[in-house]
């Protein structure tokens, strides 16, 4: 099935940088223009979804095993020419505290209103990625998945987009891509000591 048109090069430039603009007044720290020559995905990230085992693994239609991996996301990169990686820095207590959930959904608000404007632009096939679980994000006071346990439909199918680690996305090589620097935290920093810590979105835009 042939793709859908896309804005000609003259274009291009103007509404990227639309799509930028857009992510930022929404709320991201930084958003940045990339080739998707530069998105690296790894079989070994993804199965660390799987192992050590995620606590999110298998929850959602978004998450592994439900979605399908790196190897179907290196054929539709070669779809698209250019991607938009977004970030929010957020305080590191915040990160490591139940507030986190509020702002993992405010990046797959971004990373979604993103996307739709791109459709809406004339970019139709554009699509989105964000860190974290939807399940975790969205509905973390339902038991199940919806469209998993009940064969139905999403409870948030405007906003909630596949998680990234899924897909295998190296977040540290998509920050070098998009020239930001990546300070590597664990469970054990001090809160008190650093003061903020990155989470990232996606978007392919074509």
């Amino acid at each position: 099935m042939e793709r859908e048109p896309v804005p000609n090069n003259q274009n291009a430039d103007r509404v990227l940088q639309k799509l930028i603009h857009l992510a930022c007044r929404l709320g991201a720290s930084g958003a940045k223009v990339i080739s998707t020559e530069h998105i690296s995905l790894e079989d070994k990230l993804a199965d660390l979804c799987r192992e050590p085992r995620c606590e999110n693994y298998g929850l959602s239609i978004s998450c592994p095993p439900h979605v399908s991996g790196p190897s179907r996301l290196r054929k539709l990169l070669k779809s698209y020419k250019y991607a938009i990686a977004i970030k929010i820095d957020i305080p590191l207590a915040v990160l490591l505290s139940t507030e986190r959930k509020d702002i993992m959904k405010l990046l797959h608000e971004i990373v979604a209103d993103v996307e739709q404007t791109a459709f809406k632009t004339g970019y139709l096939n554009s699509r989105s990625f964000a860190g974290g679980s939807c399940k975790e994000i969205f509905c973390h006071d339902f038991a199940d998945c919806r469209v998993l346990a009940e064969g139905g439909g999403c409870r948030n199918p405007r906003h909630a987009r596949p998680s990234m680690s899924g897909f295998g996305i190296n977040v540290s090589k998509l920050m070098q891509a998009a020239g930001w620097k990546l300070k590597r935290y664990d469970s054990e920093a001090d809160p008190d000591r650093v003061s903020t810590a990155p989470i990232c979105g996606l978007i392919l835009v074509g």
